[in-house]
């Protein structure tokens, strides 16, 4: 025997009108079981709803019955029968699913790129003034938690050194000794001609001490680091956590932020490190192995011809980049709304910040360097 509170429909149509029957109870929990059949309708002639049998309705109720008389008749639908809310109620849902969209109006090519230079443009400029005073909290937190130390909740600190220093080591020596290996297959290509093959330490040196060491750590930590630290506080934000930690008296900024901030500053100059090491080693093996370069006369060599500056060049940059990673994973976390969506779209905005960043400051450093005369 059937459940008298199931939902059911019947649809009668002829050549006037046509009438839908709706019986049981159409209510949130049993609407999906004629979801899929309501949608196969099909009409054209003006509908008549019928209520007589209709037992409870709510709102998920309304709106599947609203939406499937829209889908077998453009025209409004007669409702007849005796019911205490269903004409009430559909209605209601009627009337907050019937707004229209304003219509932009229509523009030629050019006016829409313009609109769309200038958008963008303003969004840049909100996004720079939204960011920097981030950074201005962000130091000011800092520099007060170093300038009071016990106030500094190091159990955070360690925990996010090994998650983003200690747990990071493997993948950047990996991909820092291939990349050293290419540029030493790279550069030994080029200077076969020249019958210069030997000046590839100077080039794996030169290259990885100043520029490449520092720079696959950074990216790395703008993949792998960021999108970590990002996600943690958007998931915090979105299950109110943060919320209740302010309820409780704690400030994000000194629970969330300034520890990642201090973490990385630390641990991105080490990581930076064994990324170079492992780039030279990689054209170690290339020279020995191609070029017939034995290992302790390319090492030689590099000692004699690659300055030691060269190496704090690269260095100086490791805490920046360090720093400009958290600091853009800690604010695009905070900014993430309630939704799954929020936090994907924060995520991924994070992580191309953080690289374009990264490659940005670079740039910088290296016009600061030429004009210092390094």
């Amino acid at each position: 025997m059937a459940n008298p509170n199931t939902p059911e429909f019947a649809l009668e149509t002829s050549d006037e009108q046509t009438v839908l029957r709706v019986s049981g109870d159409w209510t949130v929990r049993t609407v999906q079981i004629v979801d899929e059949d309501l949608r196969a309708l099909e009409s054209g002639a003006g509908v008549t709803l019928d209520v007589s049998g209709l037992g409870q309705l709510d709102t998920a109720g309304a709106f599947v019955i609203d939406r499937t008389l829209r889908q077998l008749s453009d025209a409004p639908a007669d409702i007849v029968g005796d019911h205490r809310n269903a004409e009430n109620l559909i209605g209601q849902v009627h009337a907050v699913t019937d707004v229209d969209e304003p219509k932009r109006p229509a523009h030629g090519g050019l006016v829409d790129m313009l609109e769309r230079t200038g958008r963008g443009f303003m969004n840049m400029l909100s996004e720079s003034r939204d960011m920097l005073a981030f950074l201005g909290e962000t130091l000011v937190t800092t520099f007060r938690l170093v300038l009071t130390p016990w106030k500094l909740r190091w159990t955070s600190i360690v925990s996010v050194l090994e998650e983003a220093g200690l747990d990071a080591m493997p993948i950047i020596a990996f991909l820092s000794f291939f990349v050293g290996m290419v540029v030493a297959f790279i550069g030994a290509t080029t200077l076969r001609d020249l019958g210069s093959e030997v000046f590839v330490v100077e080039l794996i040196g030169f290259a990885m001490l100043r520029e490449l060491g520092v720079m696959m750590t950074g990216i790395v930590l703008a993949g792998r680091t960021n999108s970590s630290f990002t996600a943690q506080i958007g998931t915090m934000k979105m299950r109110q956590e943060i919320d209740a930690m302010q309820t409780l008296g704690l400030k994000p900024m000194d629970v969330l932020v300034a520890p990642r901030i201090l973490a990385m500053v630390v641990a991105t100059p080490v990581l930076a490190f064994v990324g170079t090491i492992a780039g030279i080693a990689g054209g170690v093996m290339v020279g020995w192995m191609a070029l017939d370069i034995n290992p302790a006369l390319f090492l030689d060599r590099l000692q004699s011809n690659v300055p030691l500056d060269q190496f704090w060049v690269g260095m100086s940059k490791a805490p920046v980049f360090g720093f400009v990673v958290a600091l853009i994973a800690c604010r695009q976390g905070l900014n993430v709304g309630g939704s799954v969506q929020s936090l994907g779209s924060k995520t991924t905005t994070s992580v191309v910040q953080a690289i374009f960043s990264i490659i940005v400051i670079d740039a910088l450093f290296a016009i600061f360097y030429m004009e210092m005369g390094i």
